[in-house]
């Protein structure tokens, strides 16, 4: 006699619980999302982690309202600097010129506004036109004559800090006109009923978060009309609760003091306009071919010379308003201005994401590394961390960051 033995399936979990797999079911779909998103999230998460140190190490001085909007105003320019950076970077240059086109740009508004009594305005309109000669100049030895952009931009580096002295004769020059004070230190107005927040400021972050979120949704369902991978359901409503605190809380803390910095206004356009542009204009696309593969672009139209002046063109608008953002701030024109801001802007393009090879970056990543390494700056100041160890640990971070972008095309080529 045989028997037949009828192998049973475990029978399903009531609907009302949930066994050991479920419960780890989230933590897997979080885990696999990101080893396969690491080069995207990876200096993210660094950044929420630093900032989580740094407050508890500071008995939470890190995450007050004033030192925030502090750290909003004292690291503004070099994230303005760094979302040019970054294009260059991609485009396969790099620019040493933009600390002392800073200082120059701050002296050239000095004298224009303090000593012949311009009105402010339209001397911000000049300095920026300096910038874009300055820039052009620049981008056309390097795009058409072949000159490598590490020898021009070398050589601007002398050329702006020599002019800088020479314009403000070694001395300070200063006070700026209020107007122009405003766009370093000034703050959104008070508007609406009195809510012990500034109403302007929370309006502005519930937009924002709107803005993201219907971005978030829009990008989705696109992918999903091409048949492209998505995130599952619940990583995908975690990253939308990730951005929307990410969003809600520096508002609340920004709102709980004077309301956002009017910079912080000039720097989220720059952001939402760069970001638009590399992402889905033409002009960013070609940005990425030419520092992806050369070659490739040329033979596929890319009108690469072109391309490579307007980044250069672009990096010296943005180091000017970077330089009348620092000027401002300081209310002073300084022969020592801007140095070093190269470095940093390039450190921030390196840490947020930016590879030495080029074609690889994006405007946000640039952000995140000046945070980065602003939260650093901020957070081993109010532990009174000598600034020799400031210069050591902020090496480390650099060669971190780039070493795991080596790492990750490594692993992603294999």
């Amino acid at each position: 006699m045989s028997t037949d033995v009828t192998a049973k399936s475990p029978a399903p979990a009531p609907p009302g619980r949930s066994g050991p797999a479920a419960g780890s079911g989230l933590l897997r779909l979080v885990l696999d999302g990101l080893r396969r998103n690491m080069r995207q999230y990876g200096m993210l998460i660094a950044l929420g982690l630093i900032v989580v140190l740094f407050a508890i190490w500071t008995g939470g001085d890190l995450l007050l309202p004033r030192n925030v909007s502090n750290l909003v105003l004292q690291n503004s320019y070099i994230l303005i600097l760094a979302i040019g950076m970054m294009l260059v970077i991609i485009a396969g240059h790099i620019d040493l010129s933009v600390g002392s086109l800073t200082a120059f740009v701050g002296a050239f508004a000095a004298v224009l506004t303090v000593q012949h009594r311009m009105a402010w305005p339209i001397a911000v309109v000049l300095c920026l036109l300096v910038g874009a000669v300055a820039g052009s100049v620049q981008g056309f030895l390097i795009a058409y004559l072949g000159i490598p952009s590490f020898i021009v931009t070398l050589a601007g580096m002398l050329l702006f800090r020599g002019l800088t002295e020479i314009l403000l004769k070694g001395q300070t020059l200063g006070p700026f006109p209020d107007g122009l004070q405003k766009m370093g230190n000034g703050f959104l107005p008070e508007a609406g009923p009195d809510t012990n927040y500034h109403n302007l400021t929370l309006l502005l972050g519930l937009v924002l978060i709107a803005a993201v979120v219907g971005q978030e949704v829009r990008d989705r369902r696109r992918q999903q009309e091409f048949a492209l991978d998505v995130l599952p359901v619940r990583l995908f409503l975690l990253k939308l609760t990730a951005l929307v605190a990410a969003v809600l809380v520096p508002a609340l803390l920004l709102a709980s003091y004077k309301g956002a910095p009017i910079v912080l206004i000039i720097l989220g356009a720059l952001v939402a306009g760069y970001g638009y542009v590399m992402r889905n204009a033409v002009f960013g696309r070609h940005i990425y071919a030419i520092g992806g593969n050369l070659p490739a672009a040329r033979l596929s139209g890319v009108k690469d010379r072109k391309v490579t002046f307007h980044v250069f063109l672009n990096m010296g608008v943005l180091a000017a308003l970077a330089g009348l953002v620092v000027a401002a701030r300081l209310n002073a024109a300084s022969p020592k201005a801007g140095v070093n801001f190269e470095l940093e802007a390039i450190a921030s393009s390196f840490i947020g994401g930016a590879s030495m090879s080029g074609g690889v970056g994006t405007v946000l990543g640039a952000i995140i590394g000046g945070l980065v390494l602003g939260v650093l700056n901020n957070g081993m100041n109010l532990l009174s961390v000598g600034t020799d160890w400031q210069q050591v640990i902020k090496g480390v971070a650099l060669l971190v960051a780039v070493g795991f972008d080596v790492w990750n095309k490594r692993k992603s080529g294999s």
